[in-house]
């Protein structure tokens, strides 16, 4: 793909307005089961955007990361002095809001209560938690242009780890942001499972001391290498179930049947993955499979539209749904500065 058509696509907009409506589709059938969902809405080809279409804590942490982003990188090269110190000041805003009413998980108000205070972050991180506030939030640090691959997974993994700290929750953060980073780039779906198993392969053993300082030192492994690599291996283990799932896909069947029910990250990653691989190029088709599903449904459909606005762009998502998706205007506001 040719950087003309990467801006032209307007893969930061579509990502954001993407995992917004997926989101917004998912609220409503969160904690139902598959034969619940459909006696409720009818056939899951059709399941309908709601009126008005509201949000959850996905999509405002996601807001929350963006700000804190942006606030970093308006002062200069994006460090992990310059990133933690907004994201953390966002997420404790988020904290306090009244609209922080969208049942929230209760790892990110356990860690943002204790970050709104003078501890070091790594302390409020709950380091036992590996559950999907990690990276249901983490898609702007793949669209943010300009990063190097380390700043890219530091950032992932450190915004995780304000929250969660296992470390299969960096681990899964940091390829949940490859993923949306290759596909607004222009990577083709079919070849997408094969580079995030070789990135994780690649970055296995590799703990970012300057981004994570001594979060290790929290768990009980030996080393710091020893730390990541749990998180790698989970993330792998599950890579490996989602190559299978493609190849064996029944659109019919739940998804979270092959890849895990969501609420855990490196399972939110793969089933929404999954989702998306379904219907590559059928971004409504796929937001729906991943609302009708038993298990975290917003977040995994939050992620599934991720992958498909990075891939197909904010033209993926028709205009009346996207023009009445709660947030919209600061959405669009993002997604513009990044495609610029």
């Amino acid at each position: 793909m040719t950087p003309t058509r990467t801006v032209t696509k307007q893969a930061a907009t579509g990502t954001l307005i993407g995992l917004a409506l997926g989101d917004a589709l998912g609220f409503p059938t969160e904690f139902n089961d598959v034969p619940s969902i459909l006696a409720k809405f009818g056939p899951w080809r059709q399941l309908p955007l709601p009126k008005p279409a509201i949000v959850t804590d996905d999509t405002q942490m996601t807001l929350a990361l963006a700000r804190g982003i942006r606030t970093a990188m308006g002062r200069g090269l994006l460090t992990p002095m310059r990133l933690a110190r907004p994201v953390r000041d966002e997420f404790v805003d988020w904290y306090h809001s009244p609209d922080n009413n969208r049942a929230p998980g209760r790892t990110c108000l356990v860690a943002c209560r204790k970050l709104d205070s003078d501890m070091p972050w790594q302390e409020a991180s709950q380091i036992a938690s590996k559950g999907c506030g990690a990276n249901m939030r983490v898609a702007p640090v793949g669209l943010v242009p300009g990063l190097s691959e380390g700043q890219r997974a530091g950032a992932a993994q450190l915004q995780a780890a304000l929250t969660h700290g296992h470390p299969t929750a960096l681990a899964a953060s940091d390829l949940t942001a490859r993923a949306v980073f290759l596909l607004a780039q222009g990577t083709e779906p079919l070849g997408l499972v094969g580079r995030l198993r070789s990135y994780a392969y690649e970055n296995r053993s590799r703990y970012h001391h300057r981004w994570l300082g001594d979060l290790w030192t929290y768990a009980h492994d030996a080393t710091p290498e020893a730390f990541i690599e749990r998180g790698w291996d989970e993330c792998l283990a599950v890579l490996e179930r989602l190559a299978s799932a493609v190849r064996d896909a029944n659109p019919e069947t739940d998804p979270c049947l092959a890849t895990g029910d969501g609420w855990i990250a490196e399972e939110a990653l793969a089933t929404a993955l999954l989702c998306f691989l379904l219907f590559p190029e059928e971004p409504l088709p796929a937001l729906r499979r991943a609302a009708c599903t038993r298990g975290d449904s917003d977040s995994i459909a939050c992620l599934t539209g991720a992958f498909a606005g990075a891939h197909l762009g904010a033209a993926a998502w028709p205009k009346e749904w996207a023009e009445r998706i709660e947030y919209r205007s600061e959405l669009v506001t993002l997604g513009a500065l990044w495609d610029a």
